[in-house]
């Protein structure tokens, strides 16, 4: 379905909403490195809607963010779970949240509906580094304690993964 935007965006910064910054490194360089990309998806959303280009664009880049969102609250609640982080539950419980908030805004946009507007832009950008700065420093912090390093390797387990489903 494709939708005409409704609304004009003027009012929103067509800067980015996030830029990457040594204060949002969780101290695993896997992990940094999805954050990046889930923060350059959200600059990409934002660009899409405040200079209204092509909605399929729009719908497109949501698409990506929340299927990468998805794969990166996979990789995080396997190394909480496997490492016994005594928050997984309720990290875990954070992300069914904000994939339920991300579906909405998709499933709005499905329906003909244009959900991006000033609110829903702060939402994303609220949720993104809320979650990283809140949410994953104490969780990586714990898995850092229990032997995971910050070494980017081309050949682990997690960049097979992000990388199958991101080329």
């Amino acid at each position: 379905m494709s939708l005409a935007f409704r609304k004009n965006h003027s009012h929103l910064s067509s800067e980015n909403l996030v830029e990457w910054s040594d204060e949002l490194s969780v101290g695993i360089s896997e992990i940094d490195e999805q954050h990046k990309y889930l923060i350059l998806l959200l600059n990409k959303l934002n660009e899409a809607v405040t200079q209204e280009k092509d909605i399929l664009l729009a719908e497109d880049i949501m698409h990506r963010l929340s299927e990468a969102t998805k794969k990166h609250f996979i990789i995080e609640e396997s190394l909480m779970r496997i490492l016994e982080y005594p928050g997984y539950e309720a990290h875990k419980a954070h992300h069914r949240q904000v994939i339920k908030e991300l579906q909405s805004l998709r499933d709005r946009m499905h329906d003909g509906q244009y959900p991006f507007d000033e609110e829903s832009m702060k939402f994303l950008k609220t949720w993104l580094t809320t979650h990283i700065a809140e949410e994953d420093k104490p969780s990586t912090s714990f898995c850092i304690k229990r032997g995971v390093k910050n070494v980017l390797k081309q050949t682990t387990w997690l960049n097979r993964i992000w990388d199958a489903n991101h080329s």
